[in-house]
């Protein structure tokens, strides 16, 4: 006997969740590419008025999934953003790559005067050429993979820009949608942020990628 009255079969949930999304979203005026990937953002936050916060430019939707139908690595800031992509979605058993725990990258940034995020991003090299850069945690690795496309000529396929806090996120955010390079890019204006929106982008681009 069960106590409580609730919905339990997965796939009734997500369509349920799904469609109270559209019921309070406002889709008018939004790339029609980027209705899916908005909507697993808002799901994965349950907060519908972060939509008038989120931003995207430079066919963000086709040129992430061009990279990933070919293959081409995810690059995240952090294991936690690693952890939340779900790797049947890719479409290419595309390599997920976080290189916050590599050997010396603790040691460069001490010598470098910055966070293991930032350096973890100029550690990635020409491993960001091409690839989908996912950002869900350290304002510092925004700002250094934007100095890093700068000063290296990289230029990643794509970047989904999530990081959260309250010292550097917002103006890093700001950063991407001025300094972008003319890559593709989705991010969410303001303090919010965190790891599972930036997986729960990348999982919805992947999604989309295939269909």
């Amino acid at each position: 006997m069960r106590e409580f009255d609730y919905l339990r079969d997965p796939e009734a949930i997500y369509r349920a969740s799904f469609a109270a999304i559209d019921q309070v979203a406002d889709w008018g005026g939004i790339d029609t590419d980027m209705v899916p990937v908005y909507r697993r953002l808002v799901h994965a936050c349950g907060m519908a008025d972060i939509l008038s916060d989120l931003r995207h430019g430079n066919d963000i939707a086709a040129a992430a999934s061009a990279a990933l139908v070919a293959g081409m690595p995810v690059i995240t800031d952090c294991e936690m953003v690693a952890h939340g992509i779900i790797r049947r979605f890719l479409p290419a058993e595309n390599p997920v790559l976080c290189f916050l725990n590599r050997d010396g990258v603790a040691e460069h940034a001490r010598q470098l005067g910055t966070t293991r995020s930032a350096a973890a991003i100029a550690r990635a090299g020409a491993e960001l050429e091409g690839a989908v850069i996912a950002i869900g945690n350290a304002p510092t690795a925004l700002f250094a993979l934007l100095e890093t496309m700068a000063q290296e000529g990289y230029r990643p396929a794509a970047i989904l820009g999530f990081p959260v806090g309250f010292i550097g996120a917002a103006e890093s955010k700001q950063a991407l949608v001025e300094h972008h390079r003319g890559v593709g890019y989705v991010t969410l204006l303001g303090q919010r942020g965190g790891s599972a929106l930036a997986a729960a982008a990348v999982n919805a681009l992947a999604v989309e990628s295939v269909r």
